[in-house]
């Protein structure tokens, strides 16, 4: 067993040791398993949302991303700020409601604002969809990294059983605390590792940042700025918005909101998340450093770019610092994935289909879930079976889409409909499934028409669309209902 080895197993050991005891002193009811009992301070919200969303992804697909397409990269910085600063004035208020409504799932919100358990049921369903393929995605990531970091001496799919056990037994144990609890420690660690890595790699290899870029532009002109077509400005815009406007649809990011002490708490952690994206940028100037370190790294081979450099640069024990971070980069989102989509199942379906059930049962169901939700996906992982694994992705897609109905709900007045909901998310789903599953583009739709245009990114286009039947509906709707009421009261 080398250096890189050990340390890799200290770092998970460690991680569910902190998970288990994270229960030590609360007595786990539904609402303290779920959301912490409402309790968390900005610290633990901070480190929760930063857990949740700086994941494997960004070790293995920000690095790589700017490895393979440079300049288009940048996008993930502005939807980022976006979402934070929307944060501000969003998220308290989703809290708000939440308790005075004694809210726990992500469809609780939209079953309780439309006063439609059957929209509730769909939310879930697509939600679930869309968890599954987040932690595959962090199932692979974690492989990845621990084969890469461990020599070879774990394969990836060993890699993988360890790592969906470990989040098992310690979201069963202490749900929301465990994440929390370790999130702490796994942030502290990545901004050190961003910090070094991104300062030492430009100055190691090159000398000075902008001796770095120099030699990039140098070896491959043009790609350090956006391309006239396919990624160009428009789909860099677009995407910025469409991933910016949904950064809080995905399940365990809305949720992880229920979870603080108070709407202060989150206007706090909206004004320092930015902060966070300084690791974004570090990460992007490794990737920037192993352009020219490690070559011959292509398609999804580029991915392994943070990974290879490091491995070129350091001694196996920093290796396994490295890996054993990576590890925790999947453990935090991953759990809270299997904790959000075994409530919301149970809660917004199971609690649905049997009105009967009490707090207690719904949590032993929540719970039982939890191994079968991972399993599931690790078996989904395995399979690698094409459609599976594009209907998953798909279905993260879709998750967007939820946005127009959530924002309008928030109105204090609000007038869009449950019928205008739905008709928006399906106006918006079909959309996107005619572009998805015909591989259509709309370049070749309308291919004399400027790239300025065919450039932007079909999910945002189906939001607009999305938005308009939404409205539409609601207006005619809401109509009838009040010519109904007018009727009823004469």
């Amino acid at each position: 067993m080398n250096s890189a080895l050990l340390i890799i197993t200290f770092f998970l050991l460690f991680a569910l040791f902190v998970g288990i005891r994270a229960k030590k002193g609360k007595k786990m009811s539904l609402e303290q398993w779920t959301v912490g009992g409402r309790g968390f301070g900005t610290l633990f919200v901070f480190l929760l949302m930063a857990g949740e969303n700086y994941t494997t992804f960004t070790f293995l697909g920000a690095s790589g991303y700017t490895y393979s397409k440079g300049a288009p990269a940048f996008y993930i910085l502005g939807y980022g700020c976006l979402a934070f600063i929307m944060s501000y004035w969003m998220l308290p208020a989703v809290w708000k409601y939440a308790k005075a409504h004694k809210l726990l799932s992500f469809p609780d919100f939209f079953s309780s604002k439309y006063k439609s358990p059957a929209l509730g049921i769909v939310v879930s369903i697509v939600a679930v969809l869309g968890l599954n393929s987040l932690l595959m995605i962090q199932l692979k990531g974690l492989g990845i990294i621990v084969s890469e970091t461990s020599y070879g001496l774990i394969s990836p799919s060993m890699a993988m059983w360890i790592g969906v056990l470990t989040m098992i037994v310690y979201v069963t144990i202490s749900g929301i605390h465990g994440s929390a609890s370790i999130a702490a420690f796994k942030d502290f660690i990545i901004l050190g590792i961003a910090l070094f890595l991104g300062i030492y790699l430009p100055l190691h290899y090159y000398g000075g940042f902008d001796s770095m870029f120099q030699a990039i532009d140098a070896a491959k002109p043009e790609f350090l700025t956006l391309p006239s077509k396919g990624q160009s400005i428009s789909w860099y815009l677009s995407t910025i918005l469409v991933v910016g406007l949904g950064y809080w649809m995905y399940p365990h990011s809305f949720q992880a909101t229920y979870s603080a002490k108070s709407a202060k708490s989150l206007r706090k952690n909206a004004i320092i998340m930015p902060l966070y994206q300084i690791l974004i940028v570090l990460i992007f100037f490794v990737g920037f450093a192993a352009i020219l370190q490690v070559p011959d790294l292509e398609g999804t081979d580029a991915d392994l770019a943070l990974l290879r450099v490091v491995k070129e640069t350091f001694n196996p024990w920093f290796v396994g610092i490295v890996g054993g971070t990576g590890l925790l980069t999947a453990l935090v989102p991953g759990s809270m994935i299997l904790l959000n989509a075994s409530t919301l199942f149970a809660k917004n379906i199971y609690q649905v289909a049997v009105p009967t059930a009490t707090d207690a049962r719904v949590m032993f169901v929540a719970r039982a879930l939890v191994p079968i939700f991972a399993l599931l996906s690790l078996y989904f992982v395995f399979q690698g079976g094409n459609f599976i694994v594009e209907l998953s992705i798909f279905a993260s897609s879709i998750l967007t889409q939820l946005f127009p109905a959530f924002i309008f709900s928030l109105m204090k007045k609000p007038f869009v409909t449950k019928q205008g909901a739905f008709g928006g998310i399906i106006a918006g789903t079909i959309f996107l499934a005619y572009f998805t599953i015909t591989k259509t583009q709309l370049v070749t739709l309308f291919p004399n028409w400027p790239s300025l245009i065919t450039d932007i990114n079909i999910g945002f286009i189906a939001m607009i669309l999305n938005a308009l039947v939404l409205v539409i509906v609601s207006f005619i709707t809401h109509k009838e209902v009040t010519m109904v009421d007018s009727q009823l009261s004469n």
